[in-house]
This record gives structure tokens, sequence and C-alpha cells, in this order.
């Protein structure tokens, strides 16, 4: 049986205009009713500011090497505490959105200057926000009303041409978010792994996001309105690793396995 949290700071949301990207991270949260913060996002604006900070000070101040440095003396190994950073920062850029495009063909942006972090009393990340809500979609996304407009565009949302732009522009947004945030942890722990190595966690991140969903979705029992079929789904995460590779970050490592069929 699961159990539902409820959780004090979705809770304590005030939401002052209902938008597409609220109605997306509700079935996000709904993944996972026991920890409602795996995924989706919180929308800044929503939120008092306490323990967030934007994820930019991972680059820009020390943050980052803080956060190595207590990860470090936790577990004891720099090698592990440098994975376990590279996985948390793969899963806040790219996890959670590949998760929405996936499902509902829709993506926010995880541009480094839009993204927030909100930490737990032991100062790891456990929930993300983003300061502008703007969802990017495919032109026939339900919240459009009708397919073949040329220019679409509503409160919260905006259409792109197609799949191949809307994976493309998600891929090129968490590229240029996660390299400097790779530099940097690459920097502060030594360089005990490299930046392949940290871009191989993201491919096997997002190879982690679709083998999950196939029984999160079932067990949620939400209705997604954009997911058409599993090889669609796939196809989207695929051209998204697919895109990262063309920008030059090697996501695929020998490591790396086959995406799952997310949807039921």
């Amino acid at each position: 049986m699961t159990v539902v949290v409820d959780d004090p700071l979705i809770a304590g949301m005030d939401i002052r205009q209902m938008l597409p990207l609220h109605e997306s991270s509700r079935r996000l949260r709904a993944l996972r009713p026991d920890g409602p913060r795996v995924y989706g996002v919180a929308v800044m604006g929503d939120l008092s500011r306490r323990r967030w900070w934007p994820l930019a000070e991972l680059v820009e101040t020390d943050r980052l090497q803080k956060m190595f440095d207590a990860t470090a003396a936790e577990t004891g190994n720099a090698v592990v505490a440098a994975q376990q950073l590279a996985a948390t920062l793969a899963h806040v850029v790219l996890g959670r959105v590949v998760a929405l495009l996936m499902l509902e063909g829709r993506a926010w942006d995880v541009g480094l200057e839009n993204l927030w972090a909100h930490v737990d009393s032991e100062g790891a990340i456990d929930w993300v926000g983003v300061v502008n809500p703007l969802l990017r979609a495919l032109p026939d996304d339900p919240q459009f009303g009708r397919r073949g407009a040329r220019s679409i565009r509503r409160d919260g949302i905006v259409a792109l041409p197609g799949e191949a732009a809307l994976t493309t522009w998600t891929a090129h947004r968490a590229h240029r978010a996660l390299e400097p945030l790779f530099a940097q942890l690459y920097m502060v722990s030594g360089g005990v792994i490299g930046p392949a190595a940290m871009w191989h966690i993201v491919g096997s991140t997002v190879v982690a996001v679709s083998t999950a969903l196939p029984g999160l979705v079932r067990d949620s029992a939400v209705r997604w309105p954009g997911c058409g079929s599993e090889d669609v789904a796939v196809n989207r995460a695929q051209a998204v690793l697919d895109a990262m590779m063309g920008f030059g970050a090697p996501v695929r490592g020998e490591r790396v396995a086959k995406l799952g069929k997310p949807c039921l």
C-alpha cells in the first residue's frame, strides 16, 4: 500500500494563478505519493524562499565545495561523494523534466538561471523550483484545443514546431546548465572523477527514470494527456540523449543501459 505524504511545503504553496506547469507538476507528484518532491517542480512565486537558493550559486560561490566536503566526510570516499553529487545534479536538471517530456510532451526551462534548489535540514537538495513557469509543448497539446494552428501560445505554455524541436531544446538547455556545474564539481572534488563519467551518470539518470516510470504510472492512476504510446515516450528520451551527444556530451557510456518502455 502506498503511503501518501502530507508535505508542508507543497501544502503551503500560495498559487494565485493556476498555470499548465502547476497541473503538470501535480501529476508528477502523484507518481510518488510517498515522496512528492522527487518529480516535478515548484513555481518560485508561490513560495517563501527559506532554504531556497539559485542553482547558479553552485558555480558562483563555494556552496558546491561545502556540499562535496560534507558528502565526502559522510561517505568516507571522495569518489563516491563526487558520483552522488553528479547524480543529484543530473536529476535536478534533467531527470525531472524528462519524466514530463516522456509522459506529456511538455518541458520547463532547465537553464541554470531559471532553476532554484531547496535543501533539507542536512543541506541536501530535496526539491527544485523554477522562476519562469512557461512550458514548451507540442502543437497538439490539449491546452491549445485544436491542431494545425500556425502560432500557438496560451498563458504559461507555448508550442514548439514538433517533437524534434522540443527534445532538442530540452537537451540544449540541460547541456548548457550541466556543463558549468560539472566543471565546478570536477574542480572542487580534485578531479576524482572526470567530466565524461559525470555525463555517463546523466545518461544513466535518463535510463533510470524511464525504467521507473512503468510502475509509477500504473500505481498513480493518473491520466496523462500527452502520452500517446510507449514508443513515442521512449523515443522522446532517446532523442534527448541523441541531441546531447550531438552537443558533445558523452551521455552514452558503456554502462548506460537501453531505455525501457514507460507508458502503460
